[in-house]
């Protein structure tokens, strides 16, 4: 017997649960996500432009994140050592610990139990739906700068790799970061 209940219902009450689940340590879901993103992401996307343009909220609503999670010594703000009129983000050892509570492993969980096929179609299709909904509403998808146009493998002065996009060599940590200026390769 298959489930005939509309995938947009299931991911609701998926969310609906995650959510629930999602006031752990004090922070908000937000907040949660902030952090997550802020691990995930590389040097050149760790700025409040970028968790915004990643969570898809406005700016007031990122900054009042920001500066909660600043505010709790999970994150600290410093100057764009590239453009000293910008602020860069970083993760905390405080803040790195606390992804290691991260409510999500609730979620990961349930969802090992699947079989490596059943996971694997998951993924894939919500990925599809996921860059579908951003395409329509002129989101990005932020993904791993490996995966990117401007990837460079085997870059030979001094780093593996290299960004074509903003002439910067990269390392192995960076090309398997998400990135806000990622186009996705042919």
């Amino acid at each position: 017997m298959h489930n005939t209940e509309p995938i947009s219902i299931l991911i609701e009450r998926l969310a609906r649960i995650f959510q629930n689940d999602a006031h752990a340590d004090g922070l908000k879901p937000t907040q949660w996500e902030a952090l997550r993103y802020l691990a995930r992401a590389n040097r050149f996307s760790c700025s409040p432009r970028a968790v915004t343009i990643y969570l898809g909220m406005t700016k007031g609503t990122v900054s009042q994140t920001i500066g909660a999670l600043e505010r709790k010594g999970l994150v600290r703000k410093h100057v764009d050592p590239t453009d000293r009129r910008g602020v860069q983000l970083d993760l905390t050892e405080k803040g790195t610990d606390t992804l290691t509570r991260d409510p999500t492993a609730i979620l990961e969980n349930a969802a090992a139990k699947l079989t490596n096929i059943d996971r694997s179609q998951l993924s894939e299709g919500l990925e599809k739906v996921l860059r579908q909904l951003l395409h329509e509403r002129g989101g990005r998808h932020f993904d791993a700068c490996k995966t990117c146009r401007h990837f460079v493998s085997d870059y030979k002065q001094g780093s593996p790799f290299y960004c074509g996009l903003l002439g910067e060599p990269l390392t192995t940590s960076d090309s398997e970061a998400i990135c806000i200026e990622q186009e996705r390769a042919a």
